[in-house]
């Protein structure tokens, strides 16, 4: 073995030891448990797929498995179309544009824990600046529990993961945007392109990998997101709010079912797989020019 491949190897291996005892040992960890009987206190014997089929059968992990694919598909659909339409206004020549960026970054790099409080703050049904607000602008009478209803409470954990969200997808699809040679629209609109035409022949192409790349992880964090539901409405009411992985907690910590919490938590690994497939699939068919 030559030198500079000992070399490459030494500097990728903390990355690979990180990557085995923070990501490999808990998955590996998550498989065992779920595949015993094991209780907070007690080691648990093996019982196979037991814990997934009575999980599966379940009527909240059922509601949980579907506010999760809704979850997911709204928030990520919304945050692309708003992220998409800052990016194209933010290419443009305006003023003070590095400080609209930073501003915009806001939502993105606040303490996902910190930003959430402030929301149920403002969520909050005596206290809420949004109530507030629109009772002093006669939209309302009186204070709407945002968080009290389950349709409501939908609403609003939907609206603050695309409020979190849309800067990522922002600022990745500016960046994109800014690497389109400008020459191109210059000559498609000296062939009579218009707006719609350039967007559609030059824009979506050279963003195809960025958008990929959004896609994929925006999906994958907001399928497993945790934090925003949980400071909310920790899955309720009525469990209308629940995703997996706050299921999951609460199965698996809250009530201490380690093996159906961990059973739980790895069904979101084959649905994120399956969505990732059909993402990937849609994407390659959509853009195959």
């Amino acid at each position: 073995m030559r030198q500079q491949e000992k070399l490459a190897y030494l500097m990728i291996a903390p990355a690979v030891l990180l990557l085995i005892f923070i990501v490999g040992y808990p998955f590996m960890t998550g498989i065992y448990l779920s595949l015993t009987d094991a209780r907070v206190g007690q080691a648990g014997t093996f019982v196979g797929i037991k814990n997934f089929i009575e999980v599966a059968k379940s009527p909240l992990f059922q509601t949980a498995l579907k506010n999760s694919i809704l979850y997911t598909s709204i928030c990520v659909i919304v945050k692309l179309a708003l992220g998409l339409a800052l990016a194209l206004i933010l290419n443009k020549a305006l003023r003070a544009k590095k400080f609209i960026r930073g501003v915009i970054l806001l939502p993105w790099v606040i303490p996902i824990v910190l930003s959430a409080t402030g929301w149920k703050w403002m969520y909050d049904s005596t206290y809420s600046v949004i109530n507030w607000t629109l009772c002093k602008s006669g939209i309302i009478e009186g204070g709407i529990l945002w968080l009290g209803s389950p349709s409501l409470a939908r609403f609003s954990v939907i609206l603050v993961n695309i409020w979190r969200g849309t800067p990522f997808f922002a600022v990745n699809l500016l960046a994109g945007l800014m690497t389109i040679p400008k020459e191109l629209y210059d000559a498609a609109k000296s062939d009579g392109a218009g707006t719609f035409a350039s967007f559609w022949y030059i824009t979506l192409p050279f963003l195809r990998p960025v958008l990929a790349f959004v896609l994929l992880f925006s999906t994958v964090m907001t399928i497993s997101d945790f934090p925003i539901v949980y400071v909310l409405t920790q899955g309720g009411p009525l469990n209308s709010t629940h995703l997996l992985p706050t299921l999951a907690y609460q199965i698996g910590l809250i009530t201490g079912n380690l093996a159906k919490g961990a059973a739980v938590s790895l069904f979101i690994f084959p649905v994120l797989l399956t969505v990732v497939y059909f993402q990937l699939r849609l994407m390659r068919r959509r853009w195959a020019w």
